[in-house]
């Protein structure tokens, strides 16, 4: 939080995505997340300087892990702050929309009887 935070902040938004225990009825037992790292990071990049030329945002940090999660654990967070609430909520709604349809990080859920590949948007 102390990278984004500053005196003319008045708002600062988190992002916080965790792995749950069920989707579509099925128990989940792990995540397991694979990515095309320097492409991943770039796209992260235009991310936030797209959001930085459309909302008045003073900084904002995206970071997305790859590998094994457990239940309970967090693979994506995103922190936005601006002068006003407004801008900071929106900005932060954008980015992981936005991340979920252009960054190439792909998912595997893994259940009890079985596992499958996600599609890399909502």
């Amino acid at each position: 939080m102390t990278f984004v935070q500053e005196e003319s902040v008045g708002g600062i938004v988190h992002f916080v995505g965790t792995v749950r225990n069920q989707t579509q009825g099925k128990k989940v037992l792990r995540l397991e997340f694979e990515s095309y790292i320097p492409m991943a990071k770039k796209e992260m990049k235009k991310i936030a300087e797209e959001i930085l030329k459309k909302w008045d945002i003073k900084k904002i940090a995206i970071h997305h892990r790859i590998g094994v999660l457990e239940v309970g654990e967090i693979p994506v967070i995103i922190t936005v702050s601006a002068a006003h609430r407004k801008e900071a909520f929106e900005a932060c709604q954008f980015a992981i929309d936005t991340l979920k349809k252009t960054v190439p990080i792909w998912k595997k859920e893994i259940f009890e009887n079985g596992e499958i590949w996600v599609a890399a948007h909502p």
